[in-house]
């Protein structure tokens, strides 16, 4: 074992360290080739929601223009979910979605798998945001009574100097914004709607 390691660090050490470089910038060009094409997937199939956004704190100024996102769906009453078990600290949820009389998708249910959903409704996936808490008793990877949740849609970057509109209309409840999701429950944002009207469109790239 030990001369079989040491063959492959002689081996790796005759490699040029051009070659190298060339293989690590592949590599990485490869994963963000892979990453575009996963969110042009989900922009072009997923089934539109459309989702209300809550106020929210402050954004953070060292991470650049962009809108803190929180929604009606963010935090939810666990239902079923309440004191039983989780596998891990922050697991994945799927959550019940189906649209209201004005057309706004609302939570139904929230769910530790994925469940079959009939149309109109749609399952979308998240992830715990924080655990712990009284509600949550002794056992810490217990559900909690109240989730919050993040689902990938939490923030949205825009031109300079357009931020700071988008976030009075967001903290006055004008802001909605319309989600892809696949029928795996990934989502990405596909625009935002100002008083209904679409202000800003995500590319597929």
């Amino acid at each position: 074992m030990i001369e079989l390691v040491a063959s492959a660090t002689k081996l790796w050490q005759r490699i040029p360290k051009a070659v190298l470089f060339g293989v690590a910038i592949l590599v990485q060009c490869v994963a963000l080739v892979l990453m575009v094409a996963d969110r042009m997937q989900i922009l072009r199939e997923g089934r539109e929601v459309t989702l209300q956004t809550q106020p929210v704190d402050p954004r953070d100024l060292l991470r650049g223009d962009y809108v803190v996102l929180r929604y009606d769906i963010s935090q939810l009453a666990a239902g079923a979910l309440a004191g039983q078990p989780a596998a891990v600290r922050s697991p994945i949820v799927f959550v019940k979605l189906a649209p209201n009389a004005n057309g706004l998708y609302e939570a139904v249910s929230v769910h530790a798998e994925a469940v079959p959903v009939t149309a109109p409704e749609v399952l979308i996936r998240g992830r715990l945001a924080n655990y712990g808490g009284t509600s949550c008793g002794t056992d810490r990877r217990a559900f909690c009574d109240k989730l919050t949740i993040q689902y990938g849609l939490e923030s949205y970057f825009v031109p300079e100097g357009e931020g700071k509109k988008l976030e009075q209309a967001r903290n006055q409840q004008k802001l909605r914004v319309v989600a892809a999701v696949l029928p795996s429950g990934r989502a990405a944002i596909k625009r935002l709607l100002l008083d209904g009207q679409p202000v800003y469109e995500e590319p597929w790239y």
